[in-house]
Formats: structure tokens, C-alpha cells, sequence
């Protein structure tokens, strides 16, 4: 089940796919889930068996989710679910997705016996034509006027300009030697081609990681969704299923073209840190003002709403409650010689990754989105008075986040720009 959407068949076996990097310092996990979301007290169960399993603290573990929408989720907790318990197997499958966060442990465990020495990192970065476009298209009123999704069946609005985005796919490898270990690619976009249908797939960007994975076979590839929240292949996708292995064969031209030009540096313990700081974002207004009561009184309506009202319902609840509570998100920075990846949460806006590509000068800078999405959508400042979609209710966050987050992300690079 995809954002409450049940599965009819399976196209393409869905994964979880990481590394555990071991050092002087305590273990550090990357892990990334080909599922829609993983999200609050959800996020924080997989952390923790994670972190169990490879002998490190949770804040060492960066989990995000891939998030393409035909796939499974794991949203709240069991704690969480109290108070609406009877929608266990509509919302989420909570004994599915436990089970697969334990087997995904289990497997991480299993793993570090066979940990391999890395003497070098390469880095690499290329293009990406023809992929991502931004969804909100702005007015002359300074308003969002049109709406341009995964997919766009109106002509004239594909073709209107791309909007901003970050058109590079940027990789990060690791080495033994001459020998190949580890490819992680990073690129900003939702990942759906067409969907809705029930066909289970990690979709375009899923597809591409398979296609490099048949060229390198004996190298990990691992991709992370970047800061792709309002944005996606709408200006090149109509929804023709055909697109999909168009759009995939795109992305795989400019992994293929970042992987040729990767440049090793060698690799030692003091060239490598992890750093951890929390992200308290305030919510939304609109929710704040909502009672638990009305919130409370959607969830147990014996008419039974649509599954979507029932899911948004669940969401708000749980993620006002959790701020209620003080629980924070983590914002983490792994920088590896030269390079430096930030794992950031929610279904962050394009603006954050080119932000701190910006603070960061000269250094490349990889971003993973999609870490806690108990958020919902993190918009800019101004995107929140633009409208739309995204910076509506399915955003749980409010406009003050732009000055937190960038805040938060000015500590990882020394700077105030």
C-alpha cells in the first residue's frame, strides 16, 4: 500500500540498500528504503533496530525512503496508532513493516563480518537533461498559476520553462584500491513516471539504479532522492508508460557520464566526521489551531471518510503531538575529504540543496531528502505565501522553517551566506 493506495501486482522488487562505515569513530549507518515514507515514532523504530545491529547510537543512522508513490509506507508507530488502532492495515500494514525493518537489521547485522578495507573516495557529477522540471509554475500575481506534477497531460503547460531546480546528478564512490566498492548517487526529483494503478516499482529512478547495476555488477549502487519536494518530470512526462524507461535511460546517461569522470583522492580516519544537530520545526498554523478533539473525532467516524482524510487526519495528530512533546528531527552532515552529504527529512524543497551548495563554496555538497516525513512538505518562506499545493495542508510545518533550517545548515558549513 502506496500513500494509502492498495498493491495489485508486483513490477519490480522494492529494496533497502546502505552502507556501514566503520572508523575510529562509532559506526555510521546510510540507509535508504524504496518505499513512499517512513515517518515519525516509525522512523525513529527502524533507527533504532538499525543502530542495534551495527553497534552504534541512533544518531549515527540516516534512514530516508526513496519514495516512489506505488510502494509501501510505514507512517506511526504502534505507541502512536492508540488512539486509532481500528485503521491498522488501512493507513499503514504495521506487522508488514516491522517485520521488514527487523529483516532489514538482520541483514545489516549479517553484513559486517564481510566489511571491506577503503583506501580512496571518488567523486563524480554530470547533467541530467531532460528529467526535472519544478511543479509550481508562479504568476504575475506572484501566485502559483499552474501546477505541473510526475506527469502532465496538458501541452502547454509542459511546455513552459523548467523552473528552478538542481539539474546535477552528483555520485559519491568508494574504493579498495583499483577495485570498485560502493556507487551513491544523489539526484532531486520525485521519482514517478505513472502510477496510481497499484503496480508496485521503484519507478524511473529505481530503474536506472538496476540498469547500472547490470553494467557494475560487482559494485553496490545505492541512490538517494535529494531535495526534490516541488519537483518532478512533469515538463517531460505525459504518462505514457514508455516514459519511464525514457526517463530512467536519461538518468542513467548522466550516472554513466559522472561515473567516468570520477577523481580519487585517498581516504584516511581524520578525513572523515559525522555530525548530528536538531531540527525543531515549528507547525503549521493551521494545525496548531486544530483541536485533537476534531482531529480525533475524523479518525472515528463510523461513515468512514476517504482513506486520504483518514491518512492526512493520522498525520497532523501525530506530528502535533510529537512537537507538543519536544521530539525534534535530526539534521546530519557526513563529510568524507572534500565532500560533505547532508541528510535532511521531509519533502524538502529544491531551494535547501542549492542553499547549502552555496554555503559550502567550492566543496561539493550531496543532499538526501526524505529522512522523517512526518513534516510533510518543507517549503521556503516565500513559497508559503505563493500557495499551492505543497505549502497547504500537506505541509505540517510552517513558513518559519526557511530561517531554522538554514540556521541549522550554516552550522555544518562556517558560513552566513
Amino acid at each position: 500500500m502506496g500513500l494509502v493506495r492498495p498493491a495489485k501486482k508486483i513490477v519490480e522488487s522494492l529494496s533497502a540498500r546502505g552502507i556501514v562505515i566503520l572508523s575510529a569513530e562509532a559506526p555510521v549507518v546510510l540507509c535508504v528504503v524504496d518505499w513512499v515514507e517512513i515517518a515519525n515514532g516509525a522512523h525513529d523504530l527502524w533507527r533504532k533496530l538499525l543502530a542495534e545491529a551495527a553497534g552504534t547510537t541512533v544518531d549515527r543512522v540516516a534512514l530516508h525512503t526513496h519514495h516512489p508513490h506505488d510502494t509501501p509506507g510505514h507512517f506511526f508507530s504502534r505507541d502512536e496508532m492508540e488512539d486509532f488502532k481500528n485503521l491498522d492495515g488501512i493507513v499503514q500494514d504495521t506487522a508488514f513493516a516491522e517485520k521488514t525493518a527487523s529483516r532489514t537489521a538482520a541483514a545489516l547485522r549479517a553484513s559486517l563480518p564481510k566489511a571491506k578495507p577503503v583506501t580512496h573516495y571518488g567523486y563524480g557529477c554530470a547533467e541530467v537533461a531532460e528529467v526535472a522540471s519544478n511543479r509550481r509554475i508562479i504568476g504575475e500575481d506572484g501566485r502559483v498559476a499552474h501546477w505541473r506534477g510526475s506527469a502532465c497531460n496538458d501541452k502547454a503547460i509542459r511546455d513552459l520553462p523548467e523552473g528552478v531546480i538542481d539539474p546535477w546528478l552528483r555520485n559519491i564512490s568508494f574504493w579498495n584500491g583499483e577495485q570498485p566498492l560502493v556507487s551513491i548517487t544523489y539526484y532531486a526529483t520525485h521519482p514517478q513516471s505513472f502510477y496510481g494503478e497499484g503496480a508496485v516499482s521503484p519507478d524511473f529512478t529505481g530503474l536506472a539504479r538496476s540498469i547500472r547495476e547490470a553494467t557494475l555488477p560487482d559494485v553496490a549502487h545505492i541512490h538517494f532522492d535529494g531535495a526534490g519536494g516541488n519537483v518532478a518530470a512533469g515538463k517531460y512526462n505525459d504518462r505514457s508508460p514508455q516514459n519511464r524507461l525514457i526517463l530512467a535511460q536519461r538518468l542513467v546517461n548522466a550516472m554513466e557520464t559522472a561515473w567516468a569522470g570520477t577523481k580519487k583522492a585517498a581516504l584516511n580516519d581524520s578525513e572523515f566526521s559525522w555530525r548530528v544537530k536538531p531540527l525543531a520545526l515549528p507547525v503549521r498554523e493551521t494545525l496548531a489551531g486544530e483541536s485533537e478533539k476534531h482531529l480525533l473525532s475524523i479518525l472515528h467516524d463510523k461513515n468512514r471518510p476517504d482513506v486520504r482524510i483518514l491518512f492526512h487526519a493520522a498525520g497532523d495528530l501525530v506530528w502535533k503531538r510529537r512537537r507538543q512533546a519536544g521530539r525534534t528531527l535530526d539534521v546530519g552532515c557526513l563529510k568524507i575529504g572534500e565532500t560533505s552529504i547532508l541528510h535532511m527529512p521531509g519533502e524538502l524543497f529544491v531551494e535547501y540543496q542549492l542553499a547549502a551548495q552555496k554555503m559550502a563554496g567550492e566543496r561539493p555538497v550531496m543532499v538526501a531528502a526524505y529522512g522523517d516525513c512526518g513534516t510533510g512538505y518543507i517549503g521556503t518562506g516565500v513559497a508559503y505565501r505563493q500557495g499551492g499545493y505543497e505549502t497547504g495542508d500537506a505541509s505540517r510545518v510552517s513558513q518559519d522553517s526557511e530561517r531554522i533550517i538554514l540556521e541549522t545548515m550554516r552550522c555544518f558549513f562556517g558560513t552566513s551566506g
